[in-house]
């Protein structure tokens, strides 16, 4: 099985891991589609002949990954391998296209996304899709479809032990930083609005930069998804100086995202995910990432199970994320 890689329209900076670019000289590149006449013909194409039919006339699935998101789907040790709880569902995804196919040397590639670009480059058919950490929600809905949920977190902040910030209330002329294109940047921003927090939000490009303005003194805290603030603070160079802290301000499913209107394609993510929760094989995966030592440091994140994700495992669904908390 041949593994190449592409890159986005921008290429996010490896920050905190030390990571490096995604693609070397022994592997062949190729830029994302500019949104152009020739992008248009290739996503209705897309829209017509379906997902499965464009990866079997090309040879190849293209599957979207990220670089900094601990530990779902990020670059540790080897720059040309994606690793990760979300990227392992993704792989289940692949062999279960090979079988459907009946294509067992499919080509995979893999293609960097950030917050910002992985939505577009789904809709363009750069990338036919990706399991990452991306919420599933109403609006995104109307643009990409969903498979059913693999994942469920609460919305919080990380912050230094003796920053004073217990809550979001203690926010107050506080400079916060989150991630560009997430759900958690637009919830604060209305959040600062609507309670007169007086806050400067600065919007990083990726998680790692985030820690990072939050590790060097340029933002009193870092609002995101519970589980991703447990992967920067597992990785820092101090764990025990950061806390995570604040009443959840949202529950958000993480699902795999691809094109809408492509039921078939849908069916067979769906199908292989399911198969992954049914058969029990989902402990193990789970166990793997939250419960052990983890590239590149060998961090353990000691993230228990939430009783959530338990009922989403034994009743899956595409649905959006709940509008308040089952259990947690």
């Amino acid at each position: 099985m041949t593994h190449l890689f592409s890159k986005p329209l921008t290429l996010a900076a490896f920050m905190a891991l030390g990571l490096v670019g995604c693609n070397n000289s022994s592997q062949t590149t190729a830029e994302a589609p500019a949104a152009d006449d020739a992008t248009t013909t290739e996503a209705a194409a897309t829209d017509t002949n379906g997902t499965l039919q464009k990866i079997k006339d090309s040879g190849t699935i293209v599957v979207g990954h990220r670089d900094s998101s601990i530990p779902f789907s990020y670059i540790a040790d080897d720059p040309n391998q994606p690793i990760g709880y979300a990227h392992d569902l993704e792989m289940k995804v692949v062999e279960a296209v090979k079988q459907k196919l009946n294509m067992p040397d499919l080509n995979v590639r893999y293609n960097l996304i950030t917050s910002q670009t992985r939505i577009p480059l789904v809709q363009n058919g750069t990338v036919d899709f990706e399991c990452g950490s991306t919420t599933n929600n109403e609006e995104r809905q109307k643009q990409v479809a969903f498979s059913n949920g693999f994942f469920e977190i609460g919305t919080r902040l990380l912050t230094n032990k003796d920053s004073g910030i217990q809550n979001f209330e203690d926010l107050k002329g506080k400079t916060l930083v989150t991630t560009a294109g997430t759900t958690s940047e637009r919830y604060i921003r209305q959040y600062n609005d609507d309670n007169k927090m007086d806050m400067n939000i600065i919007s990083a490009k990726d998680h790692g930069e985030a820690f990072l303005m939050l590790e060097n003194g340029r933002a009193d805290a870092f609002m995101m998804d519970d589980v991703l603030l447990a992967g920067e603070k597992a990785k820092a160079k101090n764990p025990d100086e950061w806390v995570i802290v604040g009443e959840p301000q949202s529950f958000e499913i993480y699902g795999c995202m691809m094109r809408k209107d492509d039921p078939e394609f849908k069916a067979v993510v769906n199908e292989a995910l399911n198969n992954v929760f049914s058969s029990g094989e989902i402990n193990g995966i789970y166990d793997k990432w939250f419960l052990n030592p983890v590239p590149p440091k060998n961090v353990n994140l000691n993230f228990e199970m939430s009783d959530n994700l338990k009922a989403l495992i034994a009743n899956p669904h595409d649905g959006a994320q709940p509008k308040a908390a089952t259990a947690q």
